[in-house]
């Protein structure tokens, strides 16, 4: 029978910030001792893990790899940008990113469950770090594209070492022609999807959330104008078809030249090389996008929840 209590396990916890498990086996091994418990988890790095994680960790890193016909973005999140710059880190996010490569889903649970290269899980390598860097760190989002043939090319957007940055670009072009041709362009299109941010590669994937929210701002403007009403909603059309013309990426002007929209770009590559080329998909992460809504998002469900 156990030498300690649940009440034990929670004033460890409380003295420590450690996990409930980390302190429930601190115990066991101190055979219920407190003191050597707590001083158990100090020595293993563990102590304050927890009280770490509940702080905001929006800097860190992007990471892209490629192998084959597939690529891979991994986010990975520390609480400054100092951080970012620490070898540890940089390691953990790029051999994180090469795991991720590895997977049949963008699953982050399955990246975190995953065996990590220097042994243990993904999971278990970030508690370490977490408890050796000293701040909170989250694997916290993950995205992959393949095409049957033709090429993924990536790029990394203020790079802090090879394939990590503050964003990072995947583009997947399914094509007949070689990955040696494909590339520079697909690094082209890759700057431009960096620059440009477009939000779905065609107007049928936007979202239609934002899609309503534009069509609401379009009918006010309309309804200032003291137009009638059949010119308003040809104004209000107009608008959601200008939206959706700058947001999605196929219909984009492509930055280098301006003047001709991205998917007539790569179908005349393909014509002046000899073969199709077709822009499956992309991927850009950009370090920290969202963090602030996701964070509003929880605490209205907090709120809801305690009946706030």
């Amino acid at each position: 029978m156990a030498n300690f209590s649940a009440a034990d396990v929670k004033k460890l916890r409380e003295m420590t910030g450690a996990g409930m498990m980390d302190a429930k086996k601190a115990l066991e091994e101190s055979n219920g001792d407190i003191e050597a418990a707590q001083d158990a988890l100090r020595a293993k790095g563990l102590a304050a893990v927890q009280k770490k994680s509940s702080r905001t960790a929006a800097e860190g890193l992007v990471g892209v790899a490629v192998e084959g016909s597939k690529g891979v973005a991994v986010e990975v999140n520390s609480e400054t940008d100092f951080v970012a710059k620490n070898d540890q880190f940089q390691d953990f996010v790029r051999k994180t990113t090469q795991v991720a490569l590895t997977l049949d889903s963008d699953d982050v649970e399955a990246l975190k469950a995953a065996d990590y290269p220097d042994g243990g899980t993904v999971s278990e390598k970030l508690t370490s770090n977490v408890a050796t860097i000293g701040e909170n760190q989250q694997v916290r989002r993950m995205q992959t594209v393949s095409v049957s043939q033709g090429a993924v090319v990536s790029y990394v957007h203020n790079a802090a070492a090879e394939g990590l940055g503050k964003i990072g670009v995947l583009v997947a072009l399914e094509s007949d022609l070689g990955a040696d041709v494909l590339e520079p362009f697909g690094k082209q299109l890759a700057m431009h999807i960096a620059s440009m941010f477009p939000q779905a590669l065609n107007a049928e994937g936007l979202d239609p959330e934002v899609i309503e929210r534009e069509r609401k701002i379009a009918q006010e403007k309309a309804a200032e104008s003291g137009k009638p009403e059949q010119v308003q909603e040809k104004m209000v059309e107009g608008a959601i078809k200008k939206y959706a013309k700058e947001n999605a990426l196929l219909s984009q002007m492509f930055v280098m030249d301006n003047k001709t929209s991205v998917e007539d770009t790569v179908a005349k590559f393909g014509k002046d090389n000899g073969g199709s080329v077709v822009l499956k998909d992309y991927v850009r992460f950009q370090l920290g996008e969202g963090i602030e809504k996701e964070e509003s998002d929880f605490a209205a469900e907090v709120a809801a929840a305690v009946g706030g």
